[in-house]
């Protein structure tokens, strides 16, 4: 049995990692941890774990091993460096900071400490990223010149973070808006397929009124170090999103549209792209889950390192610099 923490239920997806929690018979939750008492009275009686006033209870308790992170994005720094000087294997969910430097720090801090480590980039483990990701590695596409990656809904036009996410949609707290909340998770696969940035680009627009001037959603371009050109959409805007993926090289093409993938490849027999293909690699379990597997000792399936949440960090703060600025940022890796 693992015993874990919980510190901080600021996050939206909070309520989905108690369910998932609540569903493991090999997890228990001892304590949990909030500037907000009564969020955490809350999210303590659905876990039937310890409310604690103070977080430091929690580092200095030798029989929690682990904690799942789910503050504010400004309060990660302190609280994953004190986690990690505590020994203790970490979820964080995304983003893990407000952009480099801290972001850096908090990276620097996890591997020193050599905790198990994962965050909330769910998509690698989807049945399409995957199948791309091999078909990039075997050449299938030939020399890739551009890929298209976006994630939208309609969460600004629906309110949903009034009341009780709004922290969210302040950048003091959150460092992103809704094209950065998204959007990370875009960046994550894009980078995933294509490795380092070098410069980037971005506009951002808002239109709900009701979060103010906040980004609601955002169009971004991305130059990889590999040549690969790069587009990135992203927002809370969206009453549909059909085309999720578009990429293109010399000797092949991938569209996913409504959740269908249409490959082509001329390396590949069958790939003409005519209809969906089906023959995909079964979905693996989601990020927070494979934390968990991983904490009760079964390895299978690859965690997040923090070196690339990182990195997902360091590129995002450029694309909010390069829309602020009007202009182009180099992100030096």
């Amino acid at each position: 049995m693992q015993h874990l923490a919980l510190v901080g239920c600021a996050h939206i997806h909070t309520p989905g990692f108690v369910r998932r929690l609540n569903d493991r018979p090999d997890v228990a939750i001892r304590a949990v941890w909030d500037h907000d008492r009564e969020r955490a009275a809350g999210c303590a009686a659905e876990l039937n774990a310890a409310q604690v006033q103070e977080v430091d209870a929690i580092w200095s308790d030798p029989s929690i091993n682990a904690v799942v992170i789910c503050a504010e994005t400004n309060l990660h720094e302190e609280l994953v460096l004190a986690a990690a000087a505590a020994d203790k294997h970490m979820f964080v969910e995304k983003p893990l900071g407000m952009g480099r430097q801290d972001a850096g720090n908090m990276a620097k801090a996890i591997e020193t400490a050599g905790v198990l480590f994962q965050t909330g980039y769910f998509m690698r483990g989807m049945p399409v990223h995957q199948f791309l990701r091999k078909q990039v590695q075997a050449g299938s596409f030939g020399q890739i010149t551009r890929l298209r990656h976006s994630n939208f809904h309609a969460g600004a036009l629906r309110d949903i973070f009034t009341p009780n996410y709004l922290w969210m949609t302040r950048l003091d707290e959150s460092g992103i808006g809704g094209f950065g909340d998204l959007g990370t998770h875009s960046l994550d696969i894009m980078l995933w397929l294509m490795g380092e940035v070098d410069a980037v680009t971005a506009t951002f627009a808002s239109h709900s009124g009701n979060y103010g001037d906040l980004d609601e959603t955002g169009e971004a371009l991305l130059q990889f170090s590999n040549g690969v050109i790069g587009s990135l959409g992203a927002g809370w805007l969206d009453v549909e999103h059909p085309v999720s993926v578009i990429l293109s090289g010399t000797e092949g093409h991938a569209l996913v549209r409504n959740g269908d993938l249409f490959f082509n490849s001329q390396r590949v027999d069958g790939a003409d792209g005519k209809s969906p293909w089906t023959d995909l690699p079964e979905a693996r379990p989601h990020a927070f889950d494979l934390f968990l597997n991983h904490l009760a000792g079964d390895e299978a399936g690859t965690l997040i390192s923090p070196a690339e949440a990182a990195a997902r960090s360091t590129v995002m703060e450029a694309l909010y610099q390069a829309a602020g600025d009007r202009s182009w940022v180099e992100v030096g890796n």
